[in-house]
C-alpha cells in the first residue's frame, strides 16, 4: 500500500455517537466500546480532523463531550430532518430551541462547535416524522446559525424541490454549508452548486452506482468534501467505485472482535482515503495529494477558516511533495 500520510486529511461526519461505536449491534453486545482503537486507525492513515456529528439535543451533547476528548474532534450541533419531532414532544419547542442555542454557544467557546446540523428535509423516511415538521424546523435551525455565524451542516433526501427553496429563502442568514452524504441527481447537484456558499459531501453511498459516479465527476474538486459517515455508507464489493479503491485494511466479524482489525460491514475514518481514491481515481486526477489538499482546504475554508493560511501553505507545498 502507498504511504497513507498525506497533506490534510478530514472526515466531516462521523456518528460517533452511534452504538456501534460502543460494541451494540442491534441491541447485541459484540465487543467493547472502541471509539479511541478507531481514533489510532484514523490518526495512522493521514486523517488530522474529524468532526463528530450531532442528530438531536441529546445527541449533540454527547458529540461535544467526545470531541472535547481529543484536539483533532470537532462536532455539530443540531436536529436531523428525522428528528425534529423532539421540539413539539419536549412540550415547548423554543426552549428546546433555546437549549440548542446555549450549547452551540459552550461548544464554540469551548473551540469544539464548527457547524449548525445535522439538518435539513428527508422526504425518504416521513414515519419518524412528517414533512410539515421536517420543514419548520429546518427552517428554524437558520436562527440558529444566524444567531451562531457558524455554517450549516446539511442533509437532503428526496427532497430537492423544498430543500433548495428554504435554502434560498434563508441563504443571507448562514456563512455557508455542506450537503453532506450527497446521493442526489446531476440535477439535485446542480440547483445545489448554483448557491455558491454551498458544498457537496461525499461518501461511500455517493459512489455506488455507475449513475452516482457520473453525478459525482461533475461536483467541481473545489466544491466538495469528503466524508464516510461512519459507521455507515461504507464502500463495498458491489459497489461501482471499488475499482478505484487501493487502500485496504484487514477486517473481522463484530463476534470475532479484534482492536487490529476493523470490523466488518462497520465504516469507520480511516476509510476517508478510499472515498479519496475513488473520487480521484474516477475524475482522472493522478495527483492524489493534490486533490486531499484541495478537499482539506475547502473543509478549512467552510468549517475552520481561522487555519485558512496554514491550508493555503498546505497547498502550496503539496506542489512539492508525492504521495
Amino acid at each position: 500500500m502507498a504511504s497513507l500520510k498525506m497533506i490534510g486529511k478530514s472526515d466531516i461526519a462521523v456518528n460517533f455517537t452511534d452504538g456501534m461505536f460502543k460494541g451494540l449491534y442491534h441491541g447485541k453486545n459484540c465487543h467493547v466500546p472502541d471509539i479511541a482503537t478507531v481514533l489510532n486507525r484514523a490518526w495512522s492513515a493521514g486523517v488530522d480532523r474529524i468532526i463528530v456529528t450531532g442528530g438531536s439535543l441529546e445527541e449533540s451533547r454527547e458529540a461535544l463531550a467526545i470531541a472535547e476528548t481529543d484536539g483533532r474532534l470537532f462536532c455539530t450541533v443540531g436536529v436531523h430532518p428525522t428528528r425534529c419531532n423532539e421540539f413539539e414532544e419536549s412540550g415547548d419547542p423554543e426552549k428546546h430551541y433555546q437549549a440548542l442555542f446555549s450549547l452551540a454557544k459552550e461548544g464554540m467557546q469551548k473551540g469544539k462547535v464548527v457547524a449548525i446540523g445535522e439538518c435539513g428535509l428527508d422526504y425518504d423516511r416521513l414515519q419518524f416524522c412528517s414533512v410539515d415538521i421536517q420543514k419548520k424546523y429546518f427552517e428554524k435551525q437558520f436562527e440558529l446559525a444566524y444567531a451562531t455565524k457558524l455554517p450549516m451542516f446539511l442533509h437532503m433526501r428526496a427532497a430537492a424541490e423544498d430543500f433548495c427553496e428554504i435554502v434560498e429563502r434563508n441563504k443571507n442568514r448562514f456563512t455557508g454549508g455542506v450537503a453532506h452524504s450527497f446521493t442526489g441527481s446531476a440535477s439535485d447537484r446542480d440547483k445545489l452548486l448554483s448557491f455558491d456558499k454551498m458544498y457537496l459531501g461525499v461518501n461511500g453511498c455517493s459512489l455506488k452506482t455507475a449513475e452516482n459516479l457520473e453525478v459525482m465527476k461533475g461536483i467541481p474538486v473545489e466544491r466538495m468534501m469528503i466524508e464516510t459517515d461512519s459507521p455507515y455508507c461504507d464502500i463495498k464489493n458491489t459497489h461501482a467505485g471499488i475499482k478505484f479503491v487501493k487502500s485496504t485494511w484487514p477486517s473481522k466479524k463484530k463476534e470475532k472482535y479484534d482492536q487490529e482489525s476493523l470490523v466488518k460491514g462497520r465504516n469507520e475514518p480511516c476509510l476517508v482515503r478510499q472515498v479519496l481514491e475513488v473520487v480521484a481515481g474516477y475524475k482522472g486526477l493522478g495527483d492524489l495529494n493534490q486533490v486531499s489538499s484541495t478537499l482539506y482546504h475547502n473543509t478549512c475554508r467552510v468549517f475552520f477558516p481561522q487555519d485558512l493560511d496554514s491550508a493555503a501553505d498546505a497547498l502550496l507545498s503539496g506542489h512539492h511533495e508525492t504521495d
